[in-house]
């Protein structure tokens, strides 16, 4: 049995999963506090994850019918996220573990997205390719085994997809998060109504979502108020449709590029139904996971953890965060 937990934004989160992959528990405790600041503000995240990762924890362990005496692994997240979020998620992680002198796992969030869709009761097995488009992150990459060493193919080299969800919803005058609720407001315009940049210049398989912010603040400024209440629908599903057609572009461009004929998506974004529907039209076999194991979630990171080196005790006492996946220290 594996506790996982998982505290990189805010999101306070706490899973067990069998070896097999069977989710006995997955407890997701969502912060309703940023919406007001029309995004999260790190240090608030971190207090709140204080104030909720022991009754979070306590509610998985006794959701699954079990307590950390019976348990065989612990696993964190210990990056990339923020920092003080992640320094609560570890440390909680490592006095749990350290309790009973059990195994401590260090994941990856992104290797989490990777191998979400591994899970019982359908894993969908590598080798695929993998779009992770998330709030924080957009990649692309070449998964030929379920470890942390997978091929990275393309990344956003500015925003990922979920900011640009964020950042229009905030020009439409719209709520945190963003991504729903423009979407929903989507459903009522015409995706055709507005034409709005794909960055398709951009060469390769990265991803570019900056100058798309900037097409939708420049087009809301020509409209002028008035016309702009009359078109917001229309704006949000032209804006939807770019950067839904932004990430199908560069995944038609890597299955042609590797001759892979299986994807697998995850990462909030994934949770779109736009997105979903497109991807599933692209005559390969496609995994995308349910709802609520595409948001953060702590089952994602168990899932990983069967894949990664464990640390033994006392060795993990001395584990680090990191904010982004340019540094991945593992020990301080």
């Amino acid at each position: 049995m594996i506790l996982a937990i998982e505290t990189s934004c805010d999101d306070t989160c706490a899973a067990v999963i069998g070896a097999d992959g069977t989710i006995h528990a997955n407890v997701i405790s969502s912060q309703r506090v940023h919406d007001r600041y029309g995004g999260v503000v790190p240090e608030i995240a971190s207090r709140h994850h204080l104030e909720q990762i022991d009754d979070v924890v306590a509610d998985a362990l006794a959701t699954a019918g079990t307590q950390l005496c019976e348990l065989d692994l612990v696993a964190v997240t210990h990056g990339p996220g923020l920092v003080g979020a992640l320094l609560v998620g570890v440390a909680t992680a490592k006095a749990l573990a350290a309790a009973y002198e059990l195994p401590l796992a260090p994941v990856d969030h992104l290797h989490g997205h990777v191998v979400a869709g591994l899970l019982a009761p359908d894993p969908f097995e590598p080798p695929f390719l993998s779009l992770v488009a998330s709030g924080g992150h957009t990649q692309i990459a070449s998964v030929t085994d379920p470890g942390p060493d997978y091929e990275l193919l393309g990344r956003t080299l500015d925003d990922a997809a979920g900011e640009a969800f964020d950042k229009g919803a905030r020009l439409l005058g719209l709520g945190y998060p963003g991504g729903p609720a423009l979407s929903k407001l989507a459903e009522d315009g015409d995706p055709q109504a507005f034409s709005f940049p794909i960055a398709a210049g951009v060469k390769g398989l990265d991803f570019s979502f900056a100058g798309l912010k900037t097409a939708l603040l420049y087009k809301i400024r020509d409209l002028g108020d008035d016309e702009l209440q009359r078109r917001r629908a229309d704006l949000a599903a032209s804006y939807e449709r770019a950067i839904v057609e932004a990430l199908t572009l560069r995944v038609e461009r890597a299955l042609e590029q590797t001759g892979s004929e299986r994807l697998a998506n995850g990462g909030c974004v994934a949770a779109n139904g736009r997105l979903r529907e497109r991807l599933r039209g692209l005559g390969v076999s496609v995994d995308i996971p349910p709802r609520e194991l595409c948001t953060d979630n702590a089952a994602m990171i168990a899932s990983a953890a069967r894949y990664v080196e464990s640390l033994a005790f006392p060795d993990y006492l001395e584990l680090d965060v990191y904010a982004s996946g340019e540094s991945r220290p593992v020990l301080a």
